[in-house]
């Protein structure tokens, strides 16, 4: 089935609406839909940013609160901000209330230079303008400061492709629409129409005043980490 995506100017609204919808499902489908692995490159993208006991890690675009947990649990001091308040209600249940704040990614209320990690899980296809979310992330940086970003990728090998295809762009929305949200789940595959290829993203991040920027891939390409290092 066709999706028509919303253009720049509805994309923050109906993104928004979408999300409310499905916070009742969201945890459970991602577990259903990746077999539970997304906790495991969740995990992998900390360990890739060397999280550490004590510091204050921005998750940002939280959802109902996975990334926050995780770091939690690292003894790393949290702030996660989300702009859909479904999500944050559902983030709250998991006793993350005190962390939590209603933000947009483009204009997070944070001082420049207070947070020393960001953590971001698959939404940066979501945010209505990447350089500009990169750019905030930067900001928000301490010197020497990393970011994380956990994010869908559509695999390069073409076998891999096509089967990754059958299942990402027709099983996922046919199991969303029995299980939560038809629309929404066919958005999701779709949206990766608005995430460039690494090689725009990486000029991108550089661009914003990070430094060794890197990709590593899971899932035989189906998944990517994004990661760097804010300029000390």
């Amino acid at each position: 089935m066709a999706v028509n995506l919303p253009t720049a100017a509805d994309k923050a609204v109906v993104v928004e609406a979408m999300f409310d919808r499905i916070a009742p499902h969201y945890d459970r489908m991602n577990r259903l839909l990746t077999l539970g692995m997304d906790q495991r490159w969740r995990r992998r993208t900390l360990d890739l940013i060397d999280l550490r006991a004590g510091e204050l890690v921005l998750d940002l675009a939280c959802g109902t609160g996975d990334f926050a947990e995780m770091c939690r649990a690292r003894g790393a001091r949290v702030v996660a901000m989300d702009y859909a308040a479904r999500m944050l209600d559902h983030a709250k249940a998991r006793g993350l209330g005190s962390a939590l704040a209603r933000a947009d990614a483009l204009r997070l209320p944070l001082r420049s230079g207070s947070i020393d990690a960001v953590v971001c899980g698959f939404a940066l296809r979501n945010f209505t303008s990447l350089p500009a979310a990169f750019a905030e992330m930067a900001r928000v940086l301490k010197p020497g400061g990393r970011v994380g970003l956990l994010e869908v990728a559509r695999p390069s090998q073409p076998l891999v492709r096509l089967g990754h295809s059958i299942y990402f762009d027709r099983l996922v929305p046919m199991v969303g629409r029995l299980l939560a949200d038809r629309r929404a789940y066919s958005y999701l595959p779709a949206s990766t129409a608005y995430l460039p290829p690494w090689e725009e993203m990486q000029p991108m991040l550089e661009g914003v005043g990070l430094t060794k920027v890197a990709r590593e891939q899971a899932m035989l390409g189906a998944v990517q980490i994004l990661t760097g290092h804010r300029k000390k």
